[in-house]
């Protein structure tokens, strides 16, 4: 049975894609199958793994959302043997739109992803800076959250909103939802308000704050315009050897 787990906060530049991307290819790196589904108009976990966004007239998964394909046929591979991704590009943008009639709107995701069922030992879904349409989608579909939080006072404004709407999902669509982890990122260990920030997300969160830390490391921030994940770009750097610990610790938690 497949594992999905939802990267999602509606803040930006927390670090979303980056853990998305990097965990999926660490987890791929531990033996597990993967495959990460690129649910942001944006398209930068699809650059990110050396895809190309525009995909020169090639279905991607705003394709296969719409029921013009199947799930299966737009999954590509990537440099690593046990990753596999659904791409996407600039037109998912206006499916929020297109979809405002539809009665199954919210479950359109969960629904193609029965079809997986077996396939893949874990499915990654990197979702789009906002609590909007794809965002539903992706809770809707996933067996568990989590959440990439930046360690800055700023970060922690929005968390209440995204915990609500997970609590309304849970309530009202997805009732086997579960909040897996806070994942701390950005963090420089030199700042003292991330030190501040960490201690007061571990008070009120408790053991929902994961044990591993992402660092501010430059080598993770490079990686994505070499289309690699940080595993094959530098292993050797603090960002791999995060990302690696947090494969293990998803693992060790059995999710």
């Amino acid at each position: 049975m497949n594992k999905i787990i939802c990267i999602a906060n509606q803040k930006g530049g927390v670090g979303k894609t980056t853990t998305a991307v990097n965990l999926s290819a660490s987890l791929a790196a531990a033996g597990k199958k993967t495959l990460l589904i690129d649910a942001d108009s944006q398209g930068n976990a699809t650059s990110g793994l050396g895809i190309d966004r525009i995909l020169h007239g090639q279905s991607n998964f705003y394709h296969a959302m719409i029921g013009q394909v199947t799930l299966d046929s737009v999954i590509v591979e990537t440099a690593l043997p046990n990753l596999h991704m659904v791409p996407s590009n600039q037109d998912l943008i206006g499916m929020e739109v297109e979809f405002v009639h539809l009665e199954d709107r919210e479950v359109r995701l969960r629904k193609l992803l029965q079809s997986m069922n077996g396939s893949y030992d874990f499915i990654i879904i990197d979702c789009p800076p906002s609590l909007g349409f794809m965002t539903v989608n992706a809770l809707v579909a996933a067996h568990a959250l989590i959440v990439p939080l930046q360690c800055e006072y700023y970060a922690l404004e929005g968390l209440s909103y995204l915990l609500n709407t997970v609590k309304l999902v849970k309530a009202n669509l997805n009732p086997g939802l579960s909040l897996d982890g806070i994942l701390l990122t950005m963090f420089d260990a030199r700042n003292s308000l991330a030190h501040r920030v960490a201690e007061d997300v571990r008070k009120h969160l408790g053991n929902k704050v994961l044990k591993t830390i992402i660092p501010r490391n430059v080598r993770l921030s490079e990686s994505p315009s070499h289309g690699l994940p940080i595993i094959l770009y530098d292993v050797k750097s603090r960002g791999a050897f995060a990302y690696m610990a947090l494969a293990e610790e998803i693992l060790r938690r059995g999710t």
